[in-house]
């Protein structure tokens, strides 16, 4: 049986890590978010308040964008727009309480359905999956 070349790994390992995302977003999914809108979720609940403009920055998005993905999450109740504490002219978006409860659901659900996939596997693939999981984090952080 012939190796497998370079390029037919590295394109086996993109599938295998989208289809792993796709599963965990699944676990979430009753959550109804949009990538943009979790990350932004999540770096509030990390970082606290910010600005539009630094949420964009962050996100490496346009703040036109950014600001239709506040709109989108004010209306939902997940966040809300208080004055900046020094800038009057500013003004910073926070999770509301529910926007911290849906966050940490739907980041409970993500870790039960992977710890409940991971426990299927025996000792030996726990342990390369997550030496793989070490040397994953040191290519994205390249």
């Amino acid at each position: 049986m012939p190796r497998k070349t370079l390029e037919s790994s590295v394109i086996d390992l993109i599938q295998s890590i989208g289809l792993l995302v796709r599963r965990v977003r699944a676990a979430a999914a009753s959550h109804e978010l949009s990538l943009t809108e979790a990350s932004v979720m999540e770096r509030l609940a990390r970082n606290g308040p910010a600005t539009t403009a630094e949420l964009a920055r962050a996100e490496g998005m346009k703040p036109q964008s950014m600001g239709t993905t506040i709109a989108a999450l004010e209306e939902m109740g997940m966040v809300e727009r208080k004055p900046h504490p020094t800038d009057g002219r500013q003004v910073n978006i926070g999770l509301t309480a529910k926007g911290a409860s849906v966050r940490k659901s739907a980041k409970d659900a993500k870790q039960t359905w992977l710890s409940q996939a991971i426990v299927q596997l025996d000792e030996e693939e726990r342990e390369t999956l997550f030496k793989a999981g070490e040397i994953i984090k040191r290519l994205a952080e390249k």
